[in-house]
């Protein structure tokens, strides 16, 4: 099995966890810029946090063999606050990046006027810079804020299928489904989908423009539930082609539509250095 995992806050993971990644068939990733927890006061913490994604945590992954690309936005929770807001003059010089395959997350925390505004410009990047928009729909009203989202993405003149509505369930995925965007589901162990009712969705809608995703960031989540989906699907009849089309090839043609997919050997030697740090800790064993 092959797994694209095309949202995951591997920042706020350990170096373990690619390690189990890798060995559960995940050899690609996209990690969305997005809130850290904890509030940021400038704006260079957002370029060292937009630097960190596109240097460290792109070398953590190659030393198990996992492409990591990254997305790059203001995200909606701290497009409120006025000591952020100045980033989105930065944000242009970081889309043109390579590994950079999408502007995002944005969209709706809890659909305030600053959000408004902030998506509304980072659609405009998007369409400016020719990348697909990754789109955050809020946890709270999440029915209403779908429908805005929609609205706003059609006002912005930006291609239906070069979005994708993310953290849907089943009372928001009709209407994103009708509008022609592409459909993320993000699966939690106890909040959002898990993989029992991801399955019966693909039973009843089919693979097409489904991206499926852990989105594993701090809190109580699970790296590992995209390989649970493709388990599930296994259990539920899916072919192994079905897997492999949910799993891997949509991930890879919805960003690939950015040009800066980096699927080839990505794997750099075990024990390498990056700024003179390495992963390993304690005596090297030999690599398996």
């Amino acid at each position: 099995m092959r797994i694209f995992d095309p949202h995951i806050h591997m920042t706020s993971r350990t170096t373990d966890d690619y390690e189990a990644m890798a060995a559960a068939g995940v050899a690609a990733l996209v990690e969305p810029a997005f809130w850290l927890g904890q509030p940021r006061t400038n704006v260079g913490s957002f370029l060292d946090y937009f630097d960190g994604l596109l240097g460290w945590e792109r070398f953590r992954a190659s030393q198990f063999g996992v492409a990591h690309h990254c997305t790059i936005a203001l995200n909606p929770k701290e497009a409120n606050d006025p000591r952020c807001t100045p980033v989105l003059d930065e944000l242009p010089r970081y889309l043109e990046k390579d590994g950079v395959v999408a502007v995002g997350e944005i969209g709706f925390d809890s659909m305030t006027a600053a959000e408004e505004d902030a998506f509304a410009r980072q659609l405009a990047m998007a369409v400016e810079h020719g990348l697909p928009a990754m789109v955050h729909t809020p946890h709270r009203d999440k029915a209403a804020g779908t429908r805005r989202t929609l609205e706003l993405v059609e006002a912005s003149g930006i291609a239906a299928d070069a979005v994708v509505v993310d953290h849907l369930n089943e009372t928001t995925l009709a209407d994103v489904d009708a509008a022609g965007c592409w459909m993320g589901f993000s699966v939690y162990p106890e909040t959002k989908m898990d993989e029992h009712r991801m399955v019966r969705i693909l039973l009843e809608r089919g693979p097409e423009r489904v991206l499926v995703n852990s989105a594993a960031d701090w809190g109580r989540s699970d790296p590992l539930k995209t390989r649970k989906v493709g388990e599930a699907m296994l259990v539920a009849g899916f072919s192994e082609d079905d897997v492999d089309r949910v799993l891997w090839r949509n991930p890879v043609e919805f960003f690939g539509r950015s040009g800066r997919l980096l699927l080839d050997d990505v794997r750099t030697e075990l024990g390498a250095e990056f700024e003179g740090s390495s992963v390993l800790r304690g005596p090297r064993s030999p690599r398996p």
